[in-house]
């Protein structure tokens, strides 16, 4: 067994939530392995326990914890009916800061938990009065800030269906999600912060109006300070000012434990981003055992997370007021040219105690030679990573750079389940490079590809007993057809996540990328499609194929091949309307790192561009394990992906 690079302090363990947790179940405080073996052979006995130990309130009693144990289908607390708005309101206490509201300029504002609730009520009654119930659906076109919060929690109150997606989004890209819902009420902000420009926002927010024919409201909030200009809007329009002005009583509509909570969008290949629905019990309990047990948090914590808004950390970054801790929200660039330490500058200013980022904003944090240390980041006791493996090369630089008393918790999880299946704990050891152990509750092994578990090889995530915030559906998926191919096609009735990872003998987990072909660039993801169709609207461009390739050293690269039309060349000035065409029509934060010119895509017979294939190849798969070049309609073309690979490789190796 390896020497683990970290071992919690022992008292620091001893007076963690887990350990108290364990030692409620008759288990060893210092013990994870145990827990965890507990946790999923017995999934009755362990998450009526995570009920019992955070006080689920439910309006009616659940008739037991899981009435069918299958995948996918499970029925996880049959009987009860809660409400998420209501668990995240309770434990914020009336002058205590809810919500710290920050931005790259380094100002904000904070909110407290009287404040918050009187917001979300007045929010709530503006839109009950505009017809929105139970299952209606509510959209945001928002950056991170409390509104969006606020918004959320609100139609959450009144059983109503949330989605968001933030204003980096082009409104066509913005439409291709929330379409699909066919919403009643759309909010949108006049624009966001991003390394110190305004980004205009408010002809989007018409142009998604227009493209939302379902609407009876749209509420403008007035974030930027633009005014909003007199347009014709399709619906009623609202003045955020007013709507959430008002002095109303808070109800929180209870409701069955999988009635629908949220839709997040996964980033598909082709098509439609697909819709994926959880439900109010399901995060409820999730969401409390991740950050109560795993990141330990609870009243008097602040959590500062940085995300968007259509990213699944900003789900549970708002989870963190189910603990009763202080959340943060944040407007603006993770590293501003003006100061490319702001966050780290916050967090002292703000006594953040739980920090989270991407394994890319540390690297380049070390590569530009930024030291945290300069801040007091004394109340700094856990850095938090995921969007991508963790390489082992960061684990020292926030040792010394950010204190040695940090326990570096990389994660890694999926917006399909809305959590994280492995990662770490305050009782558990960390290992450079490792995510300390699967989390509790999560049965997750490896599976070569005949499907047996293995230990100590490369193999496929999977999870082999159902999880409370597996999705209860995918949206317009009637028959279930999608949603079942997603995850068990594979392994019928295990869960195939998609990634390629290794169960170590010691009990930790490395996980070495996505298996897919989701761009997956500084934890913000994005289908290879809202790509591939901002830029074939160019006339000058043929076909065109994205890839997010993971690097071992922990480097991303997002090459961009084209096929020019006809009697065109690819010449900067072409690449340069490339990339303003991703920056503007799919999101700023994928535009390519470089350009190449190829003489052609390879699809399958059917038509579908062979984005995972390709991704295998450059990341240096020899061909016959790839693809069979039969299924292939121009074969010749893999050789020629196969030797960009290697050129890219021999020069790296040179570099």
């Amino acid at each position: 067994m390896s020497t683990p690079f970290f071992t919690p302090a022992p008292e620091t363990a001893a007076a963690s939530r887990i350990a108290e947790f364990a030692r409620l179940q008759g288990i060893a405080p210092d013990d994870y392995a145990t827990l965890h073996r507990w946790s999923v052979t017995d999934l009755q006995g362990f998450w009526s326990a995570v009920w019992e130990y955070f006080d689920i309130d439910a309006d009616t009693p659940y008739e037991q914890v899981l009435a069918e144990e299958r995948m996918p289908g499970a029925r996880w607390f049959p009987g009860a009916t809660l409400n998420y708005a209501h668990h995240a309101l309770r434990n914020l206490a009336g002058d205590r800061p809810a919500i710290i509201a920050l931005d790259e300029n380094g100002s904000g504002y904070q909110l407290t938990g009287e404040r918050l609730r009187l917001l979300v009520a007045s929010v709530a009654a503006t839109l009950r009065d505009l017809g929105v119930g139970q299952g209606d659906r509510v959209v945001g076109y928002l950056p991170n800030t409390p509104h969006a919060i606020v918004a959320f929690l609100a139609a959450a109150s009144l059983g109503a269906v949330w989605s968001v997606c933030g204003q980096d989004y082009a409104p066509k890209a913005a439409a291709d999600r929330f379409a699909q819902l066919e919403p009643t009420v759309l909010i949108a902000a006049d624009g966001y912060l991003f390394n110190g420009t305004t980004h205009d926002r408010r002809d989007a927010a018409l142009e998604l109006a227009h493209a939302l024919p379902t609407l009876k409201a749209t509420l403008l909030v007035d974030h930027m300070g633009l005014p909003w200009p007199p347009q014709t809007y399709p619906s009623l329009v609202i003045p955020w000012e007013d709507a959430s002005t008002r002095t109303e009583e808070l109800t929180c509509v209870p409701v069955p434990f999988d009635h629908p909570l949220w839709v997040v969008f996964s980033s598909g290949t082709t098509g439609l981003p697909k819709g994926i629905v959880h439900g109010h019990g399901g995060v409820l309990v999730e969401h409390l055992k991740t950050l109560g047990l795993h990141s330990d948090l609870g009243p008097g914590d602040r959590l500062l997370w940085y995300t968007t808004t259509h990213w699944m950390m900003w789900n549970l970054v708002v989870s963190s007021l189910l603990t009763g801790a202080t959340t943060c929200t944040y407007d603006g660039s993770p590293a501003p040219f003006a100061k490319l330490d702001v966050l780290w500058e916050l967090a002292a200013r703000h006594g953040i105690t739980v920090f989270g980022t991407s394994p890319q904003y540390l690297l380049g944090m070390a590569k530009f030679g930024i030291d945290p240390s300069v801040h007091d980041l004394s109340a700094v006791r856990v850095v938090g990573c995921t969007g991508s493996a963790l390489p082992a090369s960061a684990y020292p630089w926030v040792r010394d750079h950010v204190g040695d008393h940090v326990l570096l918790a990389s994660i890694s999880g999926g917006t399909d389940i809305v959590s994280g299946f492995a990662g770490s704990a305050p009782n558990a050891p960390v290992w450079a490079g490792e995510l300390s152990a699967p989390h509790l509750g999560v049965a997750l092994a490896a599976y070569d590809s005949e499907g047996f578990p293995v230990t100590d090889q490369v193999g496929e995530l999977v999870v082999t007993r159902p999880m409370p915030s597996m999705p209860l559906y995918f949206w317009n998926d009637p028959d279930g057809s999608r949603y079942r191919d997603a995850y068990f096609s594979s392994y019928p009735g295990v869960w195939r996540h998609g990634d390629w990872i290794t169960v170590t003998g010691h009990g930790s987990v490395i996980v070495h990328g996505r298996s897919d072909s989701t761009l997956n660039r500084n934890g913000v993801r994005l289908g290879s499609a809202d790509i591939h169709d901002v830029v074939e609207r160019l006339p000058e461009i043929a076909e065109a194929l994205v890839i997010g390739a993971e690097e071992p050293d922990g480097g991303y690269w997002m090459p961009l091949f084209v096929v020019p039309a006809a009697g065109v060349t690819l010449d900067d000035t072409l690449r340069e309307k490339i990339r303003d065409a991703v920056r503007t029509g799919a999101s700023p934060r994928h535009v390519p790192d470089e350009i190449l010119e190829v003489p052609g895509v390879p699809h399958t017979r059917t038509g579908k561009k062979l984005e995972v294939p390709i991704k295998r190849l450059l990341q240096g798969a020899p061909v016959e394990q790839v693809v069979n070049p039969a299924t292939v309609d121009s074969p010749d073309l893999i050789d020629h992906y196969a030797r960009l690979g290697e050129e890219r490789r021999r020069g790296r190796s040179a570099s």
